[in-house]
């Protein structure tokens, strides 16, 4: 289907990866798999045409049709969100209109004998072929099932996409993707910008209806129910696996466990072998039996031993005063914008040391909610905040309260109290910041770098209710790992909105749903929650 051979990508004297074939066979759903900086993005690109390798090269059949979405995209602002995701069709709506152009013209002329006719008959015929054999689709209704899978209502299809965020427009991108159909759809990072249901939606998409998928995620949940193979890009190469991504850990773990015992023994011949050359080097009857073992070193190919991180941080937050029983209790609260009501009559409340989880679409007010609690927004009705509450709080745009000034060593050094000063190079460095990174100045950081650093930050700092919006959009599998053991060994009370399913699992035991203008109690976890609901919520929004 689509060949990868020899690829290799080198700059400023440094090597990304090289050497590096495999092939993508239809119905293959591949987690390309790496370290940040390992190359996966511009393998990515390379593979969509958009980028071009220092040797190798991908080939794959002329008629196919690859689809890419990037972590990041620029779109206009001339259309309103069913007229831009109906673009996904353009092709074929340019196949009708010239197929009808032509036909009229064929109406009007009578040179029947001229060559001019006949061309237009043969391009007609030719046209006609392919227009006709495509599947006979309700476009209109395709495009509101995509868009509404996604997040949006029916009375967003008529606004203009300029009044939609970044994220939103990302689904929009990713709405034309998926209705395009492809032969390949190359996503890279499609959850970070998502609610829950949408991602459900997203995942029953790839796995019943698309064709082959290559995904970069640090979303486990997600690649794990979609993908069938791994790939894992490190030190320079690849490694394939058809194998799930849980599954490829274990394998991992396999291979470098017979790669190390590899490289012992191969050090100890090696050892042995220039114990022997210095012993017996100058001796004549050995002679030949030293150059035949300075010769067989010279050619030796070392083991390698794949990158590993063994390191473990165990961070705690630091020891803040013991809060009031219930830290928030919201009663009859109702919040309003103009006309549109976001929700009416919420009424619960937290206890002290629960972690619960805000769910719900885009829209239906939990970020709003957050908002009240911290005292952001006017509001009918009442929240209390308990006795001798201490709020953290990480909001989507968390990064611009930073001091820009400052740099990234200053900004967690100024808040940081106790032992965990000793331990603040290793803390910067789980959450990607290592070597010279950590004396940039924060003004020159980019916008998820910043959010990396305010959430090191916020981790420092004594608290008793911690709210986190979106704490992982820009968090790595080991930097989630690392914010998520300190959120279980954190003893004080936590309101968490988040699409990720892995991140929330085992993490927190309530679910308040927002939905239909209500806010929901739900008596159990976000595995429990998301189970009770998936099919139905497929069935919805299909």
């Amino acid at each position: 289907m689509i060949s990868v051979d020899n690829l290799g990508v080198s700059f400023s004297g440094k090597t990304l990866f090289s050497k590096v074939s495999f092939v993508i066979n239809p119905k293959d759903r591949i987690a390309l798999m790496g370290k940040n900086g390992a190359g996966k993005s511009t393998m990515m690109k390379i593979i969509a045409g958009l980028q071009k390798p220092s040797q190798g090269h991908v080939s794959y059949p002329k008629e196919m049709v690859i689809a890419y979405l990037p972590q990041h995209l620029l779109t206009e602002d001339n259309s309103t969100v069913f007229e831009e995701a109906s673009k996904a069709f353009k092709e074929i709506f340019a196949m009708r209109d010239e197929l009808e152009a032509l036909n009229k013209s064929l109406e009007t002329r009578t040179d029947y004998e001229s060559d001019d006719y006949m061309k237009i008959i043969e391009k007609v015929s030719d046209l006609g072929e392919r227009y006709y054999a495509i599947e006979d689709i309700n476009y209109d209704a395709e495009v509101e099932k995509a868009l509404k899978g996604l997040g949006f209502k029916r009375e967003d299809f008529d606004k203009p996409t300029s009044e939609f965020s970044g994220g939103w427009r990302m689904r929009i991108e990713l709405a034309k993707i998926l209705l395009r159909k492809p032969d390949l759809i190359l996503l890279d990072e499609p959850t970070n910008h998502i609610d829950i249901e949408s991602v459900v939606w997203l995942e029953d998409f790839l796995i019943n209806s698309a064709k082959a998928v290559v995904v970069i995620s640090h979303d486990r949940a997600f690649i794990d129910n979609i993908t069938n193979r791994t790939i894992e890009v490190t030190m320079g190469r690849i490694y394939d696996y058809k194998a799930t991504y849980s599954h490829y850990l274990e394998l991992r773990a396999e291979r470098r466990e017979a790669q190390l015992k590899a490289y012992k023994e191969q050090q100890k011949f090696i050892e042995e072998s220039n114990r022997f050359i210095e012993r017996f080097r100058g001796t004549y009857s050995k002679a030949n039996q030293v150059n035949s073992r300075e010769r067989m070193l010279e050619k030796l190919e070392i083991v390698e031993v794949d990158e590993v991180d063994n390191s473990a941080l165990k961070l705690r937050f630091p020891p803040c005063k013991r809060s009031g029983d219930y830290p928030v209790t919201v009663v009859d609260l109702s919040k309003s914008y103009d006309d549109k009501v976001v929700f009416k009559d919420a009424s619960f409340s937290i206890k002290r040391g629960q972690k619960v989880s805000f769910v719900g679409r885009n829209g239906e007010g939990k970020s709003t909610m957050i908002k009240a609690i911290m005292g952001e927004i006017d509001f009918e009705g009442e929240c209390k905040i308990g006795h001798n509450v201490q709020i953290g709080y990480f909001a989507q745009n968390q990064a611009s309260l930073l001091d820009h000034d400052l740099t990234v060593f200053q900004t967690v050094d100024e808040v940081a109290k106790g032992d965990v000063r000793s331990q603040l190079k290793n803390l910067l460095g789980c959450f990607m910041f290592s070597g010279d990174d950590i004396d940039k100045n924060v003004k020159v950081l980019s916008g998820g770098e910043k959010t990396r650093l305010a959430m090191v930050k916020l981790l420092l700092e004594p608290i008793n209710l911690l709210i986190l919006d979106e704490p992982t959009n820009h968090l790595d599998l080991r930097s989630k790992d690392v914010l998520k053991e300190a959120l279980k060994s954190f003893d004080g009370t936590l309101i968490l909105v988040s699409h990720d399913r892995d991140f929330q699992k085992g993490l927190t035991e309530k679910v308040f749903e927002f939905k239909d203008k209500r806010v929901i109690e739900h008596f159990e976890n976000i595995d429990a929650f998301l189970e009770r609901n998936r099919i139905k919520n497929i069935k919805e929004l299909g």
